[in-house]
């Protein structure tokens, strides 16, 4: 697969937490090969099954981005905004963003405000606007932007904004292009507001009502002088979680990743991570239980618009799920 291309793709849609129709629609014309029903559900979770007789397996893989929305316009036409999901000001000062309508700004800080101390407060989006009126001709209050940089390869990595946690859905697709046999009843999930409190997996776990959960996501790979962030490496293969802030994974279900790993002689690595969660913290809690776990793919940089992987780590990822979705449970 080129996940550059799939990652561009992607990224031209407007898909900030709780505006994914464009990206689910986009997921759902390239799922839909490979599937025997591709339908959205209420909260716009894309949901793609192919049937089995065997136990239900749900993989998940958020297809929502962080972002900003707009909160106030001010007389000389700037505008101020507050966040969707875990932004964070020293990411994206003087970056672009784009707006749904094609309108573009960039993010500017106020003046005599300090670098060092700044808060989002301290910031504004300028698009152009010559004062409130003109601005208000382009956008509304409410309205969302989500990052204009573009992605490009760097050797064998790829970097992005918004490969947290779009990288995911590339291998969950190209997964589903790979299985040959299964006999177990899978679901793969594209799922909404993850930034947000992994809100659009809590509906989809509870109507599919899994017997098995993984969830497909990025996790922080360690940089220069990082040592306690996380353990995952950049070219390591993929990262079979252990735990986060949101789940402790199954013994059962990281026994089996790791097996399969080893039996496909698919490069892994074990996934720790101090801070931050995955869909995986709402599935494993769903109705009487979910044996849940994870895999994930190295990523520098995560919620900034030059997020980094390493493309093996993607494949890696992709041969592990379709390596489980083929596991026969017998």
């Amino acid at each position: 697969m080129d996940y550059l291309s799939v990652i561009q793709m992607l990224n031209a849609c407007h898909g900030p937490a709780g505006e994914e129709r464009q990206i689910a629609s986009t997921l759902k014309r390239l799922a839909e090969p490979y599937a025997d029903e591709c339908y959205i559900d209420t909260l716009g979770n894309l949901i793609v099954h192919k049937k089995g007789d065997g136990p239900k397996v749900m993989f998940a893989a958020h297809m929502d981005s962080i972002g900003l929305i707009v909160t106030h316009i001010d007389e000389d036409g700037y505008l101020s905004f507050g966040k969707l999901g875990g932004v964070r000001p020293e990411n994206i000062l003087h970056t672009p963003f784009r707006f749904k309508n094609g309108v573009c700004g960039v993010v500017s800080l106020r003046h005599g405000r300090s670098v060092k101390e700044m808060t989002l407060q301290d910031l504004y989006l300028d698009i152009g606007a010559k004062d409130r009126a003109h601005a208000q001709r382009l956008v509304q209050v409410g309205d969302t932007a989500v990052s204009r940089m573009p992605a490009f390869s760097m050797d064998s990595r790829l970097v992005s904004p918004y490969l947290d946690n779009r990288i995911s859905c590339a291998a969950m697709l190209e997964a589903l292009s790979l299985i040959r046999s299964h006999t177990s009843d899978l679901y793969f999930v594209f799922t909404t507001q993850e930034e947000l409190g992994l809100r659009g997996s809590k509906a989809a776990a509870y109507t599919i009502d899994p017997d098995y959960g993984i969830a497909v996501d990025v996790t922080a790979a360690r940089e220069t002088e990082d040592k306690g962030r996380g353990t995952a490496l950049l070219g390591g293969g993929a990262a079979i979680k252990v735990m986060d802030s949101a789940v402790i994974s199954h013994p059962e279900m990281v026994e089996t990743l790791e097996s399969l790993a080893m039996s496909s002689k698919i490069p892994f690595q074990k996934d720790v991570l101090i801070s931050g969660g995955t869909d995986a913290g709402s599935i494993h809690v769903t109705r009487a239980g979910v044996i849940t776990g994870g895999i994930s793919i190295p990523c520098r940089y995560i919620h900034s618009p030059v997020e980094t992987v390493e493309t093996d780590d993607v494949r890696a990822v992709s041969r592990l799920i379709t390596a489980f979705s083929e596991k026969n449970f017998k």
